[in-house]
């Protein structure tokens, strides 16, 4: 009697758990290239670990440099007997990463110690996306185990600078095949269609000398943020001035009438001056508190010796400020499949020398890069700011009624029972825009909270098991699974080894 695939990834769960507490213990931070790891010893070790643990299960691995690879299964063209008549070219991707982004500050939990608490796992990178790498291996290792021969190449590759650039994703896709379908783990359920197109770039200005006779508070520096994707959660400036009593007093007013957390302290002859918001994704920036536009507001009130620095402020509090849409600065786009564009301000840097704050812009599916820069050019050219342009990666778009986007649609209600959901639009971007005909399928369910570079970023037991079985089922539906009915699995095993 064949053995039942989803049967298996119950009987897994102990072991799922243990593997991804072990890969959350490893800092897959991206970093300076070290020897042959060209993006640091953290990601390398959770790079080798995958590979070592496909091995162990006895799946075939590729390693492309260090820049990424894939983990192997299927391919197989079985006749009714069961033995093999030929291989499929055809491949069926599943995109995850190993990278994550920084921790952040003020945890519960070591954002590395892969705790186990009343059925949570927490750490950097259980939802985003070690979680849902280890549910899409569990899948493939269960329809492996039961026998199932699937008649496309299923193809999990490692990404490794997700977070951070593709730089690996692009190296890795220039010397393989890419796959002709697929799906990355890496978003939220149900299905999603349609993914906006995203930006990164700085508005920067040059900061010149204060007049010597100046007077008011001179800002020493000012920093802020972890990555350009990320909500700001923290904020510090350093003034001087010939006395404190004043800025103290405008301080405790201001956190009094706001209720932003906003301190102050003395270092030497300096004040520093910290605010705390809440981090978020940055596609998501109304589920967090950016505490660079904190600091910003506050120091609209101060009087600070240099103009430049002064208009930078000024400039950022009339044109930002808390603004999620990018109404303030002239970009608030919107269309009608995935409605208004997304702003974030990820980092924030002023010295004696520049001023720079990091942005992160998710647009809509119907326009372009060109647009936004064009609508935001009004304003930055009054304040004379420059752009620094980062990075850009173009929408992706699938109609509704594509025959992927049904079928997982189809056995996403099959395992939720919920019949009313729709495929969506997100402003995240995954590795869906790497390869043609892929898109973001899980792994948040709809109404959890959000957690991806978050702190206390973590996945349910439950929720890392349903996606198993999920994942399992989309494996078999799309990559043509096989379940020769003549034969025991030992002698499919054997016939399969004997004939490559």
């Amino acid at each position: 009697m064949e053995r039942d695939y989803l049967d298996l990834i119950e009987e897994y769960r102990e072991e799922m758990i243990n593997t991804l507490q072990e890969l959350i213990a490893i800092k897959s931070i991206a970093a300076e290239p070290l020897g042959d790891a060209p993006f640091g010893a953290g990601v390398q070790e959770a790079f080798e670990y995958m590979l070592k643990k496909a091995k162990k299960e006895d799946f075939d691995t590729t390693n492309i440099d260090n820049y990424g690879g894939h983990i192997d299964f299927g391919g197989y063209l079985l006749d009714e007997a069961g033995e093999m008549i030929g291989t499929s070219d055809e491949i069926m991707g599943i995109l995850c990463h190993l990278d994550v982004v920084p921790e952040g500050k003020d945890w519960d939990y070591d954002p590395f110690g892969g705790e186990l608490v009343e059925d949570r796992i927490y750490g950097r990178g259980a939802i985003d996306d070690k979680g849902p790498t280890v549910a899409a291996f569990y899948a493939m290792k269960a329809l492996k185990d039961a026998g199932v021969v699937p008649e496309k190449k299923v193809r999990m590759i490692l990404g490794l600078d997700e977070e951070t650039g593709w730089k690996g994703m692009d190296y890795y896709l220039k010397r393989v095949k890419q796959p002709d379908f697929g799906f990355t783990p890496d978003g939220d359920f149900p299905a999603i269609h349609g993914e906006m197109g995203i930006l990164i770039f700085d508005l920067a200005k040059k900061i010149g000398k204060s007049s010597a006779n100046a007077k008011g508070v001179a800002l020493r520096t000012m920093t802020g943020g972890n990555a350009a994707n990320m909500v700001a959660d923290h904020a510090r400036a350093v003034i001087k001035a010939d006395s404190y009593d004043a800025i103290k007093e405008k301080l405790a007013e201001y956190r009094k009438s706001t209720g932003h957390q906003i301190n102050a302290k003395g270092i030497g002859k300096n004040l520093e001056i910290t605010t705390l918001g809440i981090s978020s994704h940055g596609a998501r920036p109304g589920k967090g508190l950016n505490a660079i536009s904190i600091m910003m507001k506050f120091f609209e009130e101060i009087n600070l010796q240099n103009e430049d620095v002064r208009d930078f402020i000024d400039f950022y509090n009339n044109h930002i400020g808390f603004d999620l849409c990018g109404e303030s600065l002239g970009c608030g786009l919107a269309d009608e499949p995935s409605g208004k564009l997304i702003f974030n301000v990820g980092m924030v840097n002023i010295d004696d020398e520049s001023a720079s704050v990091t942005i992160n812009i998710r647009y809509p599916v119907t326009m372009n890069e060109e647009l936004v820069y064009a609508s935001i050019l009004p304003a930055i050219n009054k304040y004379n700011l420059g752009i620094v342009k980062k990075e850009h990666k173009a929408p992706i778009y699938l109609p509704k009624d594509d025959e992927m986007i049904k079928t997982l649609m189809a056995v996403y209600k099959k395992h939720t029972g919920d019949e009313s959901c729709e495929p969506q639009i997100i402003g995240g971007g995954t590795y869906a825009r790497a390869c043609k005909n892929t898109i973001a399928f899980g792994a948040d369910f709809p109404g959890e909270p959000e957690l991806a570079h978050q702190k206390n970023e973590y996945i349910t037991v439950p929720n890392l098991i349903k996606c198993a079985r999920i994942y399992a089922d989309a494996i078999f539906e799309l990559a043509g699974g096989q379940l020769p009915k003549s034969v025991d699995e030992e002698n499919r095993t054997n016939n399969l080894n004997d004939s490559v």
